[in-house]
């Protein structure tokens, strides 16, 4: 639901003219809330974007995919692998027919190896790729990643494999097939996991250290409570650290040989972690994030959603846009954070209605015949 349909909202947003191929009663993303049309995470993944449907299920559909693929720089496909080739319309039928096409997939685990055959969805991902094991506090079970980290991480190396073959074809005028896994995605995020597994020794899984440094390696680096919230705060050098020992009262912290480095506060973690909260608790969020700031320590405050979505520094990058929806009404959708310099920003156009586009595309740019186009309808291919 977001894998590809990400990797192609990038590439939408790059100017690439992307149509979405939907079955004719629509993916399933739009009917994920209440209310007829489309959902928020639909209108927000489909941006720029033409949207037609076809009936994969009958020969004419599927012809109708390798017509429109014949004329296609790129193709892109998100099923199970084994899928397209049931289809009719796998890798080696795409480019026998168009040698120049980019032919991207992606999948939770790949299309080799022991787990090829699995169900992979964002969860499943995180659970078999050990993100839940250290996300959470040590004392309770393990938690997923709030946002989907996999689906998403799977969309962008996807999106980096489309790209990257493209430069090869400019280079070669050779297409090829390329394929991006949620599984393998995911792995490099858990560095700092990996770190504090190695330094303990191969075999002994490190526990969930909750919002502390994943691999043990920082302090402070925490969540602490504000006031009215809560405050992020994280000092990578001792520096930040000398900063912030003047803050909590304590100048003579900054150079006391049990705090001055950060491997001597690692050792009294839980006497630091002591330190900062007592100090942060008595102070507003805001005010404390603009005095820890004027002091140079690295910070944030915990926001809620509805404070990230109208957020003046996205909305003045125009990262994120405020667009009329006919069903949603207004709905702040995001734009690429992908910038190139001299470029302005490709303007958002909604999302695509149901089928909206398939004369434009099947008849004005495939150039189908009208009568073919009627006898698609009448039968119900499209």
């Amino acid at each position: 639901m977001y894998n590809a349909p990400y990797a192609t909202l990038l590439l939408a947003l790059g100017g690439a003219h992307v149509i979405k191929v939907e079955p004719k009663h629509g993916e399933n993303l739009r009917g994920r809330t209440q209310g007829a049309g489309a959902g928020a995470p639909f209108v927000m993944l489909n941006s720029n974007k033409q949207g037609i449907t076809i009936d994969l299920r009958t020969d004419r559909g599927r012809e109708l995919l390798l017509q429109l693929a014949d004329r296609a720089d790129v193709l892109v496909e998100n099923f199970r692998p084994g899928v397209m080739e049931k289809l009719g319309a796998g890798p080696d039928v795409v480019r026998a027919r168009n040698p120049r096409i980019i032919y991207g997939s992606g999948s939770g685990f790949g299309h080799s190896g022991p787990y090829r055959d699995f169900a992979a969805m964002d969860l499943t991902i995180q659970a078999m790729a050990g993100i839940m094991s250290v996300t959470g506090f040590p004392d309770r079970p393990p938690v997923k990643a709030g946002p989907a980290v996999a689906d998403f991480f799977g969309g962008i190396h996807l999106y980096g494999a489309i790209v990257t073959a493209l430069f090869d074809r400019e280079r070669t005028g050779e297409g090829r097939t390329v394929e991006a896994s949620m599984f393998e995605s995911v792995y490099p995020s858990l560095m700092s996991s990996l770190g504090l597994f190695f330094g303990a020794g191969q075999g002994e899984s490190p526990m969930r250290t909750g919002n502390r440094h994943a691999g043990l390696a920082e302090a402070p680096y925490n969540v602490y409570p504000a006031a009215d919230g809560h405050v992020a705060i994280i000092c990578v050098s001792d520096a930040h650290w000398r900063g912030l020992a003047g803050l909590l009262g304590r100048p003579e912290l900054a150079d006391h040989p049990d705090y001055a480095t950060r491997r001597a506060r690692v050792e009294r973690i839980d006497e630091v972690d002591e330190l900062v909260g007592a100090f942060t608790s008595r102070h507003d969020r805001d005010p404390l994030c603009a005095l820890l700031r004027e002091h140079r320590v690295p910070c944030a405050p915990v926001r809620e959603l509805g404070e990230v979505v109208a957020d003046e520094h996205l909305h003045a990058r125009g990262m994120l846009q405020e667009i009329e929806h006919p069903e949603l009404g207004t709905v702040t959708v995001p734009h690429t954070p992908l910038r190139y310099d001299g470029e302005e920003r490709t303007p958002l156009v909604l999302a695509p209605g149901l089928g909206e586009h398939n004369e434009a595309v099947l008849l004005d740019w495939l150039g189908l015949d009208p009568a073919e186009y009627a006898s698609l309808v009448e039968q119900e291919v499209i």
